[in-house]
């Protein structure tokens, strides 16, 4: 078979790059050794999501008399609560076989393996081989949970995200090494069905790469929420034998504890699924264990791109969408299918999102990272205590942090926690793109009441304007 762009991996960047290449007059097809949606939409995004919407349920009810409504007897089904997060995953998988169909995209299952610049070897899971040709690849596998040699994950007793989200039944105990985004949302939702969970985390604070004051909000609303956290702690051996698994935990001192579990939940990152795909033997350049790319995601070798997780960007689901489209558009380019050259990615220009109860949500400059590049910077925070929308709602933890450069009130970062900021976080995102200042910000009227209101309330009280606070 041959094709004019051959898609490897149908993650969240993979499918988004076959449908643009679609959309734009190329042949495509799609080459897929599990599901359909990759790992986010299968193992990742989504069905944690659906884990956590339950949790979060679970929690109103338990609290129920705090908005005057009488609910006894409440109880949640470990096992139909993991059955719905899998029917999710499965419902959207469908989705984007659909998505497949009304773009025109051949899917073809097996494992992909670039055999030269312009030719993929794939091999179908009854081992029978097919080589396939396109004049331009996509790499989009992925990556995986990353293994560290003291905690080999044996998938009972020892887990990556994929087994955590599937156990037979729910432990007792818990603990997690790592409080990365994995990390913190696997907490939340064990924590909350009645799971004792402690997180063990390296680096001196949890959610090491937000602004220091999100970190320290999560962190006392876990421990509010009956979480044990350790930081500058570190497994350094574990012991499998007999019914759980047992941690020897090394502190910042120098002392060690012994933590004893019924599980143990690596989440210490991803690793780039990039091995036996072909790279080495078509001179496909590699650095970090990433596929080095130009701003278009070309790799080394003309016509081979590399996007999502196995290249260098973050390893978020919408980096991978917008580095498949833009992949797309650049090979349109050449063929001139298409009348620009895609905008270059700003990644520091992307938000981050972190799913637990409180929500986290970023963008931009942490308040010691502006500092460290040199800005002059006006900072302004807003608590949700001060906001009518949250104590309506029974939601007042947490804030909105903005940071604004003193001289030209350039929008250089923001930082919320708090219940939906996820959903809040666009408007910094859009307003960073369009170049907006603090005083534009000022001057855009928000709703009220409403959650939002607090990017405002925020940004006033980063120039001593601030009204409700």
């Amino acid at each position: 078979m041959s094709y004019d762009v051959i898609v490897l991996g149908s993650g969240p960047g993979g499918y988004p790059a076959a449908i643009r290449a679609s959309q734009l007059g190329f042949k495509v097809a799609i080459v897929e050794k599990e599901s359909l949606g990759g790992v986010c939409l299968n193992w990742g995004c989504i069905p944690t999501k659906a884990l956590l919407k339950s949790a979060q349920v679970y929690e109103y009810l338990k609290h129920s008399n705090d908005y005057g409504i009488s609910a006894s007897g409440v109880q949640h089904d470990f096992g139909a609560v993991i059955k719905r997060s899998r029917g999710v995953a499965d419902k959207m998988s469908k989705g984007v076989q659909f998505l497949m169909k009304k773009n025109k995209i051949d899917v073809i299952m097996g494992y992909g393996r670039i055999q030269s610049k312009g030719a993929i070897e794939v091999t179908a899971a009854d081992g029978t081989q097919q080589v396939v040709n396109a004049k331009y690849i996509v790499v989009a596998t992925g990556g995986r949970s990353r293994e560290l040699p003291n905690l080999p994950q044996d998938g009972k007793k020892v887990l990556g995200y994929r087994e955590a989200m599937v156990l037979p039944e729910q432990p007792k105990s818990m603990i997690i090494v790592g409080s990365g985004a994995i990390g913190v949302e696997f907490a939340y939702v064990y924590n909350s069905m009645g799971t004792q969970v402690t997180i063990v985390e390296y680096l001196p604070r949890i959610v090491p790469v937000e602004d220091e004051d999100i970190s320290k909000e999560l962190e006392k609303q876990y421990k509010k929420q009956g979480i044990t956290i350790m930081t500058n702690a570190s497994v350094e051996s574990i012991d499998t034998q007999g019914n759980g698994v047992k941690a020897l935990v090394k502190k910042q001192d120098g002392s060690t504890q012994v933590l004893e579990a019924d599980v143990l939940l690596s989440a210490v990152g991803v690793v780039a699924n990039i091995e036996n795909i072909g790279l080495e033997a078509n001179g496909i350049a590699v650095d970090k264990g990433r596929i080095v790319v130009d701003k278009y995601q070309q790799s080394s070798v003309p016509g081979i791109y590399a996007i999502g997780d196995c290249s260098p960007g973050q390893a978020l689901a919408h980096v991978a969408a917008k580095e498949g489209i833009n992949a797309a558009e650049h090979m349109a380019w050449l063929e001139k299918k298409h009348a620009h050259l895609p905008e270059a990615m700003d990644y520091n220009n992307i938000p981050g999102c972190t799913y637990c109860t409180p929500e986290i949500a970023s963008v931009g400059y942490t308040e010691k990272a502006a500092k460290e590049a040199g800005y002059n910077i006006k900072v302004g925070k807003f608590p949700f205590v001060a906001s009518g929308k949250a104590s309506a709602a029974g939601a007042t933890d947490g804030f909105v942090k903005v940071i604004y450069d003193a001289q030209y009130g350039e929008f250089l970062g923001c930082h919320m926690i708090g219940t939906n900021v996820t959903e809040m976080i666009a408007e910094a995102v859009v307003a960073r793109k369009l170049e907006t200042t603090a005083h534009e910000i000022l001057n855009a009227v928000h709703p009220h009441p409403t959650m939002s209101e607090g990017l405002k309330e925020a940004t006033a009280a980063a120039y001593g304007e601030a009204i409700d606070i």
